[in-house]
Order: C-alpha cells, then sequence, then structure tokens
C-alpha cells in the first residue's frame, strides 16, 4: 500500500516497563508499527515477549509509558478515559482466547448488545447480529446459549460481536489456541472471509505459523522492538 496513506493504527516509539519488585521488567522499548487499511497482521512471538501488551496499548485499554498511538492519524495520549472508551467502542473491535460470552444470553443477543451500547435500536440490532451470525454459519444455533454451543461456535459468536459495531481495527489475541487443530482451522478460515469481505484491518497475535502464514504479513517482538519478518 502506498506510504503516503494514512495508517489505520501507527505506534510511534512505544515504551512499556513493569515493575517485578525491586526490578523494572522493559516489555517495549520505542517499537513501532504501521498498520493500513485492509492489512492483516500476524504478531508472532513467544510468550512472555509482550504480544498481549501490545495488542491493549494498541487497542487503547492500556497507557504505554512514553510514545504515542495514533487511530487514523490522530493521537490518543491526550485523550480523557470516557473519549478513549467511545473511540473504543467505535473503532476497535477485539477477540481474545476465551470467548468471554454472557452466559445468561443467546447467541444472538451476546451480538446485539454492544450494538444496542452504542445506540442502535433493538430491531436495527437483531437484524446485523442475525446477519453476522448466519454469515460464520451459525444460523441455526441463534437462540442457543454459550453452554450449548461448541467451543468453535462460542468462538464465532465472539467474532461476530467483535465486528457488530463495524470497527475500523480488529484486534485478536489467540483466538483459536484453546481450540482443536480442525476446528481452528474451521474458525480461522471463518475469520479470513469476514476479514476479505468486509475490508477489516487485524493484527492477530499467534503461536499457529500456519495461520500466519496466512496473513498478509508477519511481524515478532525482539528485544523490545517489531521486527518485520520475511
Amino acid at each position: 500500500m502506498a506510504e503516503r496513506e494514512t495508517p489505520v493504527v501507527f505506534l510511534h516509539r512505544v515504551e512499556r516497563r513493569y515493575q517485578q519488585g525491586d526490578a523494572t521488567l522493559e516489555i517495549l522499548k520505542g517499537a513501532e508499527l504501521a498498520v493500513w487499511a485492509g492489512q492483516s497482521v500476524a504478531l508472532v512471538a513467544p510468550s512472555g515477549s509482550g504480544k498481549s501488551t501490545l495488542l491493549h496499548i494498541t487497542g487503547l485499554l492500556e497507557h504505554p509509558d512514553s510514545g504515542e498511538v495514533y487511530l487514523d492519524g490522530e493521537p490518543t495520549s491526550g485523550l480523557s478515559d470516557a473519549a478513549r472508551t467511545r473511540l473504543r467502542r467505535n473503532s476497535v473491535g477485539f477477540v481474545y482466547q476465551a470467548h468471554y460470552l454472557l452466559p445468561e444470553f443467546s447467541a444472538l443477543e451476546n451480538v446485539m448488545l454492544p450494538q444496542m451500547v452504542r445506540g442502535l435500536s433493538r430491531e436495527e440490532a437483531r437484524s446485523r447480529a442475525t446477519e453476522l451470525l448466519s454469515y460464520l454459519g451459525l444460523a441455526e444455533r441463534l437462540t442457543h446459549r454459550p453452554a450449548e454451543l461448541s467451543g468453535g461456535e462460542q468462538q464465532r459468536v465472539a467474532i461476530a460481536r467483535a465486528v457488530s459495531n463495524v470497527p475500523r481495527l480488529l484486534l485478536a489475541d489467540e483466538p483459536t489456541g484453546n481450540l482443536d487443530p480442525r476446528t481452528s482451522d474451521h474458525v480461522f478460515h471463518a475469520l479470513s472471509q469476514l476479514i476479505r469481505a468486509s475490508g477489516l484491518t487485524v493484527v492477530l497475535a499467534t503461536h499457529n505459523m500456519e495461520i500466519a502464514a496466512r496473513m498478509d504479513r508477519r511481524v515478532t517482538i525482539r528485544d523490545g522492538l517489531i521486527i518485520e519478518l520475511d
């Protein structure tokens, strides 16, 4: 993509450290990453290297110690908590290794809720949730609660929920990590279809090199820096 375009997300000289007793643990040391509209980026790195920290900072769930996170060219460090929450709700979708579905609600209701929080009517939210879940192969499971769904089905509901508010950016942290290889492949195939159909911009942390190979780009974290892989 042309460099002159504004990236959907740009991490500029991001630093993050944690205090462990008397020791300081340096996780990110001036990390830089730009991701453009429609790109999918696999973040491949060992446990403890800072993958989740990087995703949390990118998604405005966590503040960097220094540096800046730009979303659509706009700096976010000076935003109030309320403004960060609003931007996160409207522009960023999250998928985790655990699905975090609300157990008392059906698949349909789990996907409707974030849309209604944003201000859509119940009818609009129901229509979009039904469309998304059907697209992901769950048309026959709309009224089922999470406990009545398989692991792969639960994760597809979580993906539908993550994209229900049409985010600019989707962040996925080991989204198939709890699934067996066959189910993992099925869920990733569904996610890939959704990415292609919607033009989503995606950063996905994974240990699975087969999944990483299907993404547009691959990066890793090395010595606190983001390194582009071949």
